[in-house]
């Protein structure tokens, strides 16, 4: 069966973007019913919405009453999504308003709820509307943060609608099986590969794209976790809800993973750390000449994984709160488990997912395998599959261990 999918849109100027919104839906096989506020018709009209879901399309409770509607489409729905998501549309959802058709199909909705925001910065700061946020997150709908950039008029701030993309990746996770175990908790999940700087031009990396990092960000999301996501080098786009840090070097990495570990219950470290830098960085591009090249020296980076696991060891002695649960991963290209089982035991952490990287292996590849060593129990293999499933598992791994 299909899944069903329950559209809704409030009355804000960025109601058209839910037309590629409900696109993206339909043309992946999901069966969607679009459910739009009164203001949102007088964006986008009724015949839009029919002609691009096939079903009809109604505000009104009053419509078609004999189907008891306002009961049936929130109790049949899969998921709901409201996108926009208005100021107001949020304030009547928290209180249990019932005045149109969606919130209606809100109150009776018994399927996870997503709610992508959009309005003037103002208004989205406004103590108000972050109260109603809180309550709304709370009882485990998810409110997905909202972007950054130009809205109407010649305003710029937060509160422009993410990118229908993003959204629905969200949506995608949600309907893949989010459990809503991680509502609440915080988590800091590093991911991308470091650079270390030669020259203005050059620099030793590696080849991590970032695509695992983001899938653990996107599926903690889902998950109702608030995800800080340190990003180095990164070129995919923020996941929908995420705070995004954007570093370069090792040390900036290990500096922003620190400074936000401290307030976190999870910490997730899927980045590719560069094991040495320069000792010095030309302050010019270095010229080809003649003459053979000067020798490049290195010095070792810091251990980030190491690190945090000393200082929650450090902080428990003093009976502090650290990183509840500190997850590593391994990049491996030989002795996989072993080399995995020799940096468990020095890195101090609970769990590590290993992995073996290559030629057309991990890197840079939208599908992963690997295997998690577990501090406390046996190890668990992951089959190769896509990285969304491989960050599902290590999830459900991480849930099982927070109290």
């Amino acid at each position: 069966m299909k899944p069903r999918v329950v559209l809704g849109v409030g009355g804000g100027i960025a109601a058209y973007k839910a037309c590629e919104l409900l696109r993206l839906f339909t043309e992946s096989g999901h069966d969607v019913r679009v459910v739009p506020t009164r203001e949102a018709l007088k964006f986008v009209g009724e015949p839009t919405w029919a002609a691009l879901s096939g079903k009809p399309v109604s505000a009104e409770v009053w419509d078609a009453v004999e189907e008891v509607p306002h009961v049936r489409i929130g109790k049949q729905a899969d998921l709901v999504v409201v996108a926009p998501a208005t100021a107001d549309l949020l304030a009547r959802a928290a209180h249990g308003l019932a005045n149109d058709l969606l919130t209606n199909t809100l109150l009776t909705a018994r399927c996870p709820v997503v709610f992508a925001p959009a309005m003037h910065t103002e208004m989205w700061e406004h103590p108000a509307t972050q109260a109603n946020v809180a309550t709304l997150r709370e009882r485990g709908t998810i409110v997905i943060e909202p972007a950054e950039g130009r809205l109407t008029g010649a305003d710029t701030g937060k509160g422009r609608l993410p990118d229908p993309a993003d959204i629905f990746r969200t949506c995608q996770d949600v309907l893949r099986g989010a459990k809503g175990d991680l509502a609440g908790r915080r988590v800091v999940i590093s991911a991308g590969g470091t650079r270390e700087a030669i020259d203005p031009v050059r620099f030793i990396g590696n080849r991590s794209s970032g695509l695992q990092g983001y899938a653990l960000a996107r599926t903690a999301l889902a998950r109702g976790a608030e995800v800080t996501l340190v990003a180095a080098n990164v070129g995919l786009p923020d996941p929908a809800g995420a705070r995004v840090v954007r570093v370069e070097s090792a040390v900036q990495l290990r500096d922003a993973v620190l400074a936000a570990a401290g307030e976190a219950d999870v910490v997730v470290m899927a980045a590719a750390v560069a094991d040495f830098r320069p000792v010095s960085r030309a302050t010019t591009k270095i010229k080809k000449t003649s003459d053979d090249p000067d020798p490049i020296y290195l010095t070792k980076n810091p251990d980030i994984l190491a690190e945090l696991g000393e200082v929650r060891r450090e902080r428990r002695q003093d009976g502090k709160p650290y990183a509840e649960v500190l997850v590593g991963f391994a990049a491996e290209t030989d002795d996989v488990l072993a080399n995995g089982r020799a940096k468990l035991a020095r890195k101090g952490c609970d769990l590590l997912v290993v992995n073996q990287v290559g030629e057309n292996l991990a890197f840079g590849r939208p599908d992963n395998a690997a295997t998690v060593l577990i501090a406390d129990g046996d190890p668990v293999e992951i089959p190769r599959g896509p990285k969304e499933d491989l960050a599902g598992i290590v999830w459900d791994l991480v849930a099982a261990r927070l109290v």
